[in-house]
């Protein structure tokens, strides 16, 4: 590992003004949105209160592959991150395949917070249409990425505090309404639980976890975040720490109560937060937390935009993108990256109005691995880049406890979440699906590179 960034030009750089509180807040609204809300009904359906089990296995997981970024990232702060990492520990092509994918993801996903966004308030508010709601949602978010990155992370500061704000009052009602403390109202105990713990079993549970792992997907944002945040090495050491544990409890907890109260088989799982205040008999809350899902989608919308945007700057920069995209307005945003990076929600929007119902489902089940290929190709590159700074007696600022025992242990996770995967038929067609997309993005940034080399060398 190097602490000098070689990954951008002078004269084109990003800002450096984005406060220690933003990035770590950020790294909770790119984490939770989505994934939480919306994703959490959908893993209990899968899995019933086995989901949880899900939930413990990825959050381990996640736990290491943040540390091994917050090393990565604390010594080398560069808006690329995890793709600059593989491309240094394991070349160009995996770097480059590594950020391509990410920001495919990350397209992928904006489009589904925009529209999930939308469903939500429009379940409260059914006045304008959901394909109309997320047409204005990404411009309005859009604007908001333009306006420079300071400005940007004093918003997603807020964004985050509302939402974890709500998520603490949700848990706190949650465990009086299974604890029997509400008046009137029955309390179930863990009899929801007990009574069918894993109705659809291994396949249930694997299933459920890539509806898990889309959920966590995300938090490597905080790794990108670090090239504009001042004071990189301590901005980031504290966001790693406290970003991990509190995604942690928000999660399981909030995941904890769900599957207590709502059986698998409940259709409030459609919108498991509302359904939970809605059993606690709670006049108006279901509608107040499902504005603050409204909230936490657009925060992390918000958040994805910006990590979309950094990483396909990023890929400009190192010539694996069009130069255009390195192309900066006034404020030291990359203006096409960021237009680039929403179109794909906007296109969304309209497959929506064709295709009622049926998108966002889609997009789920089309980045629910990606995730995992991303992960592993940052525990990779921190086993590599770690090894090469011990043998060359390089200083870092943050070193990984536990190494090289906990990045072995993430390695064995992932190889496990993929035999599990493939054990079910659902999971094992997005994980084929996936390992292809993989494979012809490696052998288009292969064939652009080397075409790039023979044309430079003929002209």
């Amino acid at each position: 590992m190097t602490t000098k960034s070689a990954a951008t030009e002078p004269g084109r750089e990003l800002g450096h003004t984005m406060l220690p509180r933003q990035l770590t807040m950020m790294g909770l609204g790119s984490a939770i949105g989505a994934g939480l809300f919306l994703g959490s009904g959908a893993g209990v359906q899968a899995a019933g209160p086995a989901v949880l089990l899900s939930y413990l296995v990825a959050g381990t997981l996640i736990i290491i592959v943040m540390w091994a970024l917050g090393e990565m990232a604390a010594a080398n702060p560069v808006s690329g991150a995890f793709s600059v990492y593989a491309q240094r520990a394991l070349g160009n092509t995996a770097g480059a395949t590594v950020g391509w994918l990410w920001w495919l993801q990350l397209v992928v996903v904006i489009a589904a917070e925009a529209l999930g966004a939308a469903g939500l308030l429009f379940t409260v508010w059914p006045v304008v249409p959901v394909w109309a709601l997320s047409l204005i949602f990404m411009a309005v978010f859009t604007a908001i990425n333009l306006a420079g990155v300071k400005n940007f992370g004093e918003f997603e500061f807020w964004f985050a505090i509302l939402k974890v704000a709500a998520i603490v009052i949700f848990l706190i009602i949650g465990a009086a309404l299974i604890l029997g403390l509400l008046p009137d109202v029955p309390g179930p105990g863990l009899s929801v639980i007990t009574a069918d713990f894993a109705p659809a079993g291994l396949g249930g549970i694997a299933t459920a976890l890539f509806v898990v792992i889309f959920a966590f997907g995300g938090t490597e944002i905080v790794s990108v975040a670090a090239a504009e945040t001042r004071d990189p090495e301590r901005s980031v050491r504290h966001a790693i720490r406290t970003v991990v544990w509190r995604i942690l409890v928000f999660y399981i907890g909030s995941v904890f109560v769900i599957a207590a109260v709502l059986p698998s088989t409940s259709e409030a799982l459609k919108s498991p937060f509302a359904g939970v205040l809605d059993a606690a008999r709670i006049p108006g809350a279901g509608a107040a937390i499902t504005l603050v899902a409204v909230v936490a989608l657009l925060s992390a919308l918000n958040a994805n935009l910006y990590g979309a945007s950094r990483m396909a700057f990023s890929l400009s920069q190192r010539g694996e993108a069009p130069r255009v995209l390195s192309r900066l307005n006034a404020a030291r945003v990359p203006v096409v990256a960021v237009a680039v990076s929403v179109a794909f929600g906007f296109v969304a929007a309209i497959l929506e109005l064709l295709f009622p119902d049926r998108i966002l489902p889609a997009l789920f089940q089309l980045v629910g691995s990606t995730c995992l290929v991303v992960w592993g190709s940052a525990l990779v590159s921190q086993l590599v880049l770690r090894r090469r700074a011990d043998r060359e007696g390089t200083a870092l600022p943050l070193r990984m406890k536990g190494f090289p025992v906990l990045t072995i242990v993430g390695l064995v996770l992932l190889a496990l979440i993929f035999a599990v995967g493939f054990s079910s038929p659902e999971s094992s067609k997005q994980l084929v699906s996936t390992l292809i997309l993989v494979a012809a993005i490696a052998a288009a940034c292969w064939a652009a590179a080397r075409f790039g080399r023979t044309r430079r060398t003929d002209g």
